[in-house]
């Protein structure tokens, strides 16, 4: 079997969320306990840090990973969705899990977990806490895949957890208010283990549903917003950002997204935490981590500059939360015209977000080639009622092309609205 087949087989016989949506979401624990027992409960043999949120858990779970990689720990990383490569979810001290591991696992366990009718996710879960465990890491972060209290990753016992924000999302699982949403997300919380919560975002109810279940396990919540690390944080021409810091001093960070501020705050106190528990992590290894975090991690779309001259940019942003950042940082780094290439999938809040764009861009409205993309021309319709102007491309890099032809050396060109338009993107230059 090659890669390229078992990896097929892994897309097609399992339900994948990442391209069918809420077909393939599989509520309930059982079949994740089923596969932890077969495979001995690798889980066991290292430690974790477990990570859920609304928006920017892959920003916190890769700089997490690099800060501990910078102070030594043998570090896994477990995250979703992947962009280019399914072996993006799984890494090790930066490198990706190897192909011939992948397809092991699919000729060597099929016969056992065909009978389990397993969603993608649990299988992908099970292939990255026994690979972590074969590899003897040290510390593994791993990212929710979704909610939190019946996500398949809710198995570990972590070090420490941390929820970085609460936003609208997936409410058709988790709930259509921000405190049901919380509450899901909450699930993760664990007696003796400390949490940190990174944003509130001014939502009182949202954070007396994390008191009352830290209080409910008689563990500490540490909340990021209240501790005002951050004095300030500044863009750099280069693309990063420089933080002022009351107790860690100056910070030079890689990414660069105004929304990483907030990340920021919540990896700092999540530090901090770290430390405190016993974990050893110095001003120097911070600062390589921070700056280090694309390296060292392999991280990509997160404000990624591709081209310049005219500047691309390419965000996985996907959510009304998300693109209030978005929006934002696009009028202040756009000096020439700017053009948005931008699609998204259908169970999103698509309204909403296109009423927040920019009317003066043009834009080249496509979609991705995933079932869940909204059909470019239906996506089209719906943003020109909102007023925005521009042309239907069937292809991400149809619609590139475009924009490259149209755009002048001063110009911005923006890739997103979902994580599969950057995929797609990413896919054709790389």
């Amino acid at each position: 079997m090659t890669y390229q087949e078992a990896t097929t087989y892994l897309f097609e016989s399992a339900p994948l969320f990442q391209n069918i949506g809420a077909g393939a979401y599989k509520e309930g624990l059982e079949n994740t306990r089923l596969l932890d027992t077969h495979f001995g409960h690798p889980h066991q043999h290292f430690h974790t840090i477990h990570v859920a949120g609304t928006n920017g858990k892959g920003s916190v779970c890769h700089t997490l990973a690099a800060i501990l990689q910078a102070s030594g720990y043998r570090t896994g990383l477990y995250t979703s969705p992947h962009l280019v490569d399914f072996r993006e979810r799984i890494r090790v001290n930066g490198e990706m899990i190897p192909k011939r591991r992948v397809v092991d696992f699919v000729e060597k366990e099929r016969d056992f977990f065909e009978s389990l009718h397993p969603s993608f996710f649990e299988l992908a879960t099970a292939l990255a806490f026994k690979y972590f465990q074969e590899m003897q890491v040290d510390v593994a972060v791993i990212e929710v895949g979704l909610g939190g209290r019946l996500d398949c990753t809710n198995i570990i016992r972590p070090d420490l957890s941390i929820i970085t924000n609460i936003s609208f999302d997936h409410i058709q699982f988790l709930g259509n208010t921000l405190p049901q949403i919380a509450a899901e997300k909450a699930g993760i919380l664990k007696s003796g283990i400390p949490v940190v919560i990174g944003e509130t975002n001014n939502h009182p109810d949202v954070r007396d549903v994390f008191i009352q279940k830290a209080n409910e396990l008689g563990i500490q919540a540490t909340f990021a917003d209240e501790m005002d690390e951050i004095i300030s944080a500044t863009p750099d021409e280069d693309g990063s950002m420089t933080y002022m810091t009351r107790h860690h001093g100056i910070l030079k960070a890689q990414l660069g997204g105004l929304y990483q501020r907030a990340n920021t705050a919540t990896i700092l106190a999540a530090v901090s935490e770290l430390r405190r528990i016993g974990y050893n992590i110095n001003k120097t290894q911070l600062q390589e981590g921070f700056m280090g975090v694309c390296k060292l991690t392999g991280l990509m779309g997160r404000w990624q500059k591709i081209h310049e001259k005219p500047d691309v940019i390419c965000d996985t942003g996907h959510n009304v939360a998300g693109f209030e950042y978005t929006v934002e940082q696009l009028k202040r780094q756009c000096h020439g015209h700017l053009h948005i290439i931008i699609g998204m999938v259908s169970d999103k809040d698509v309204s909403t977000i296109l009423t927040m764009l920019p009317k003066d861009a043009t834009y080249y409205f496509t979609q991705a080639s995933v079932k869940r993309a909204m059909p470019a021309s239906e996506f089209a319709a719906k943003a020109m009622a909102a007023g925005l102007k521009g042309k239907t491309y069937k292809k991400v890099s149809t619609a590139y092309r475009a924009s490259m032809k149209n755009a002048a050396p001063d110009d911005l060109i923006f890739v997103g609205g979902s994580n599969f338009i950057v995929s797609d993107m990413l896919k054709s230059i790389l």
